[in-house]
């Protein structure tokens, strides 16, 4: 459809590729959501793949490349759709050490602070401080999609993994808790890998994660 006359919409990418932290290599696939309308858009976690996310852009302008976090598998291809495209790339400062781990050469454009707004095509989405499987984890919430893009703090069946350097098991349960799991309950979780979920099928099973201890 051409002629920016659709509402904004969620489209949805899969890339393959690996992540790398703590001396460990793992294959892994990655969601990347692009959030718009025909002419404008954002992309949340530019993994893997630039050349296959400028394809799913098309023609349309990229306003800004969103990091819900630094781990690698989600911030690799960020430099090169930043260099195709002109977007800026926004990342949490309590992730730049992750970022740099990567990408030593270069810096994202700009910083991620609770509460700050991000619009495109008339869509509001608010940046959630969520630490707990990286410090400088986020995640954005867009009322008017009745969505949140959650990145890896929280997928279908529990928390993000708090195993590795830079995270912690309470705080991840705190950020879900209070910053997540009080969303309305028919919000679309959109995760960074796997499937997608709701607020209300996650939420009676908080007290099970904490006694699980992930």
């Amino acid at each position: 459809m051409a002629g920016g006359s659709a509402g904004p919409r969620v489209d949805h990418l899969v890339t393959s590729g690996t992540f790398s932290l703590d001396g460990g290599t793992w294959e892994v696939d990655n969601n990347v959501w692009i959030v718009g309308d025909d002419s404008e858009a954002i992309v949340i976690d530019a993994a893997h793949d630039a050349e296959a996310i400028a394809a799913a852009l098309g023609g349309r302008r990229l306003v800004a490349i969103v990091s819900t976090h630094g781990h690698d598998d989600h911030i690799d291809a960020a430099p090169a759709l930043r260099a195709r495209t002109g977007a800026p790339v926004l990342l949490h400062p309590d992730d730049l050490m992750l970022w740099k781990q990567r990408h030593p050469d270069t810096s994202p454009d700009g910083e991620l602070a609770d509460g700050q707004v991000v619009t495109v095509a008339g869509t509001d989405l608010t940046v959630l401080h969520t630490p707990g499987h990286s410090p400088g984890a986020v995640c954005l919430h867009a009322p008017g999609l009745a969505t949140v893009f959650s990145g890896d703090t929280l997928f279908s069946g529990g928390p993000g993994a708090t195993g590795r350097s830079f995270s912690d098991f309470p705080t991840i349960i705190a950020s879900i808790r209070e910053r997540l799991l009080t969303l309305p309950p028919e919000t679309t979780v959109r995760t960074g890998h796997g499937e997608s979920t709701t607020v209300g099928a996650e939420a009676p099973h908080l007290e099970e994660w904490i006694a699980r201890g992930h």
